[in-house]
C-alpha cells in the first residue's frame, strides 16, 4: 500500500505540473490563434498528449536503467529557446492580428510543444519517482497517471485562455492585437531566462 500510495496522487500532481509558468506561457502563445474554445481545449489536450508521451518513454527509459547521472540542464534550456521561437514567429505572423482570418487547426503543432516540454521535465519528476518507488512498473504507472493529471490540468487552462479569442467575445482588435503582443513577448522574456539560467 505504501508503494501504491504515491500513484494515487499522481493525478493531483500532474494537474498542479501542468499549470506550470512555462507551460501556461507556451499554451497560452498558442491559444491566441484560436476563434473557439473547444479548439483552444483541444489544444490543451494534444498539449498534455505530447507531453506524457515524452515523460512515458523517456522516462520509462530511465527507471529501468536507474540513469542518474543525465544533465537535464540542457533540455530546460531547449524548451527556453522554444518558447523564444513562439513568441518571435507570433509577433512577426501578421494574419494573427486580423480576427477574420481563420488560421487552419493544426494539432501537431500543440503536440510538439508538449513533447519538448515533456523532454525538460521528465529528468526531475522521474528522479523523484525513482527515491519513491523501487519498483520500475509502478514507476511508469505513476508516469501514466502525471499524465492524465497534465492532460487535464492543460485541458483546463488552454480553455481559459483562449476565451478572450472566441467569437462570441468580439473584443475589439487593438485589444486583441495587444493580449497577442504581451503573450508573445512573456514567450521571448521567459524563454531568454530560462536559457540563462541552464547554459
Amino acid at each position: 500500500m505504501e508503494t501504491i500510495l504515491p500513484v494515487l496522487f499522481a493525478l493531483l500532481v500532474g494537474l498542479g505540473h501542468a499549470f506550470e509558468t512555462d507551460h501556461l506561457i507556451a499554451v497560452s502563445n498558442i491559444v491566441s490563434k484560436r476563434d473557439s474554445q473547444l479548439l483552444a481545449a483541444r489544444d490543451g489536450v494534444y498539449w498534455g498528449l505530447g507531453h506524457t508521451t515524452t515523460i512515458f518513454i523517456f522516462g520509462s527509459i530511465i527507471l529501468f536503467s536507474r540513469a542518474t547521472f543525465l544533465n537535464f540542464g540542457y533540455f530546460e534550456a531547449a524548451v527556453g529557446l522554444m518558447l523564444i521561437v513562439m513568441g518571435g514567429s507570433r509577433i512577426l505572423d501578421k494574419r494573427t492580428y486580423d480576427a477574420k482570418i481563420n488560421i487552419r487547426y493544426q494539432k501537431g503543432y500543440a503536440f510538439s510543444v508538449g513533447l519538448i516540454h515533456g523532454l525538460a521535465g521528465s529528468g526531475a519528476l522521474v528522479l523523484m519517482v525513482m527515491s519513491e518507488i523501487s519498483d520500475p512498473y509502478i514507476g511508469m504507472a505513476y508516469l501514466l497517471v502525471f499524465g492524465v493529471g497534465s492532460i487535464l490540468g492543460m485541458f483546463i487552462a488552454a480553455g481559459l485562455f483562449g476565451i478572450p479569442f472566441t467569437q462570441r467575445m468580439k473584443i475589439n482588435s487593438k485589444v486583441r492585437a495587444g493580449l497577442i503582443i504581451t503573450s508573445s513577448l512573456l514567450c521571448i522574456f521567459y524563454g531568454a531566462w530560462v536559457v540563462h539560467q541552464n547554459i
